[in-house]
């Protein structure tokens, strides 16, 4: 928060005239300061300003307020963020003030090395002759210097161990560092080396512009087990499914447009911002979450989704899609030729060919049926079934209620069924998968899973019989899986559910798990109480790990107003252990903790 007294010097000692100026092209009137209206389009002016009382008013839109009150509406900013622009440019310094304790951050020397990297990267990439090739690469891909420094990219020399021994120079910890994804330990002679090395970095950024972890892409050929991009690892400052790329940027566009484009990657975000398109974010390398799905929410209802046009960009555009609609927002879908991607776009064909394609946005489930209806998959009952299969998992998403009525009289119309059989199926469980035209490959025989872990259990299923994917996609991520390994393959089956073996850069000990699971053929008839069995196991254990870290936290908070907000988010997750049918002696045990805590 910032002092009230603050915010009264701020506003005092604006310039409103200026400020506004900025923005909107005003001539005097008398006392006053007029021109056209920024919230509507007009030919006659009808928006002024008035010095002396410090505001404006918008006559045509029916707008008016302060200076900050313009910002808020004009540029998506917050309150605070107003705050601090006009203090900026008033001569006022504005700090934002906590509850005792607030400068004690357990986490500063990691935020400390991730800055010292960042700045490291930024230095190499502008001040050194290796970085020569990376910025020859940054400008034959259209991004000029302003828009690199702008998004603060780097470069990583195709050293072994420069940013070690540079970091080693200023003090930081090696193990510190290790755990912060920057060095990597050797598994041949245990001796530390750069995780980054000949690429340009991607510094990702907390919504507040705080440098958590960084992602790299490859100069020159990614061939022999060299992945063209790497992210770091989740560290005590990342946890990758919980941020968005390009937010910090984007957040106040995204206000503004009332409108969040959600891409596949970094480049995608840089290079929609080098033509002048600023509200694109990218998730970090992983399937979408609902935590990202609330980042996006707390800027924008509305979500246009951008990805590859190929079959693993579309299962990732309907997956993304349903964890919006699951939040509450309504994505929609932008189809781009075949072979092109919001960074080839935006090269070949500026702002312009970008925003055409934008204009010609479907809403998912129409674009889900489309593809249907292209491939012929209402042509026969048998076929209109497998149809609807593919539809109920976007019709039970959508929490929307006005939004899933549409939806629901939609599916009625395409597909003949009534629409109250389509809501009592929307009642039942929407884990088991309903037999329907069978998948291209055969299915295997079903792996004997007792006595196994729930994840290793849920592994054998999905691999042995394909079709579990997409009902285990619907309820859980990569992030709920506890096991390394084991998440993995997850996100290996998310990314192609027919996966035959993986990637010859993946780890070696997912390889060895991935072949030892399919090797695992033992006969049993596969069941939805093992499905539920697991699924209910594993997403209870992610519970009682994020109950545990607030009971933690609980205990540590000396800020009142934070420990009710974590109290709160307990008893959120509390209820969705209720959900689950679970046994609550240990949330019994949280809550006693937490209440014991905040008395």
């Amino acid at each position: 928060m910032i002092r009230d007294e603050v915010v009264e010097e701020v506003r005092a000692r604006a310039d409103i005239v200026g400020i506004i100026g900025e923005f909107v092209q005003l001539k005097k009137s008398g006392r006053e300061f007029k021109g056209l209206s920024p919230f509507k389009n007009e030919r006659t002016p009808s928006f002024f300003v008035v010095p002396a009382k410090g505001f404006f008013k918008d006559f045509s839109s029916g707008e008016s307020g302060d200076v900050f009150g313009f910002l808020m509406k004009h540029q998506g900013m917050s309150f605070i963020e107003a705050v601090k622009y006009v203090g900026a440019r008033s001569g006022v310094e504005v700090r934002e003030t906590r509850g005792p304790g607030s400068d004690d951050d357990p986490w500063r020397p990691y935020r400390e090395a991730v800055a010292y990297a960042n700045a490291f990267f930024q230095e190499r990439l502008w001040e050194s002759k290796e970085g020569a090739g990376a910025r020859e690469y940054l400008k034959e891909r259209g991004i000029e210097r302003e828009t690199a420094e702008e998004f603060a990219l780097g470069y990583a020399p195709d050293e072994w161990r420069a940013f070690r021994d540079a970091a080693a120079v200023h003090g930081f910890d090696e193990e510190m560092m290790i755990d912060s994804g920057l060095i990597k330990r050797s598994e041949k002679n245990d001796d530390p080396y750069d995780a980054f090395r000949n690429r340009i970095t991607f510094p990702i950024e907390s919504e507040s512009g705080r440098v958590l972890a960084f992602g790299g892409r490859l100069l020159g050929p990614h061939g022999k087990g060299l992945p063209k991009y790497v992210n770091s690892p989740e560290s005590p400052l990342y946890r990758k499914g919980e941020v968005l790329y390009g937010m910090s940027r984007a957040k106040n566009h995204v206000r503004r447009e009332g409108v969040l484009l959600l891409v596949e990657g970094y480049m995608d975000v840089v290079s929609l911002a080098a033509v002048g398109i600023r509200n694109a974010v990218a998730p970090l390398g992983t399937a979408f979450t609902e935590l990202q799905a609330d980042v996006a929410g707390r800027y924008a209802k509305e979500v246009r989704l951008i990805f590859d046009s190929d079959s693993a960009g579309l299962r990732a555009t309907f997956r993304a899609a349903d964890v919006l609609l699951s939040r509450g927002l309504h994505p929609s879908v932008v189809t781009l030729p075949d072979g092109e991607d919001p960074d080839s776009v935006a090269r070949s064909g500026g702002a312009e060919a970008v925003r055409e394609f934008l204009r010609q946005s479907v809403d998912v489930l129409d674009r889900k049926i489309g593809i249907l209806e292209e491939r012929d998959w209402f042509s026969s009952i048998e076929k209109t079934r497998g149809a609807l299969d593919r539809l109920l998992p976007t019709l039970r998403a959508a929490k929307d209620p006005q939004l899933r009525d549409l939806y629901l009289a939609r599916v009625a119309e395409r597909t003949d069924v009534r629409r109250e059989t389509l809501e009592a199926e929307l009642k039942r469980p929407a884990a088991t998968p309903r037999p329907g035209p069978p998948r291209l490959q055969g299915r295997r025989p079903a792996p004997k899973v007792h006595g196994r872990g729930p994840e290793r259990t849920l592994l054998l299923l999905l691999l042995h019989d394909r079709r579990w994917v997409e009902p285990a996609s619907e309820r859980i991520g990569p992030a709920d899986l506890e096991d390394r390994t084991c998440r993995a393959i997850f996100e290996m089956l998310l990314d192609d559910p027919d996966l035959p073996s993986p990637p010859e850069e993946a780890d070696p000990a997912v390889v060895r798990r991935f072949e030892e699971l399919m090797a695992d053929k033992e006969d049993t008839e596969p069941s939805s109480r093992l499905f539920e069995d697991a699924m209910s196991k594993i997403l209870t254990s992610g519970l009682d790990r994020r109950l545990d870290a607030l009971h933690r936290e609980i205990g540590a908070a000396r800020d009142e107003l934070r420990k009710q907000e974590l109290m709160a988010e307990k008893n959120r997750l509390t209820r969705e252990k209720r959900e689950l049918g679970v046994d609550w002696r240990k949330a019994a045990a949280v809550r006693t903790a937490g209440a014991s805590a905040s008395s």
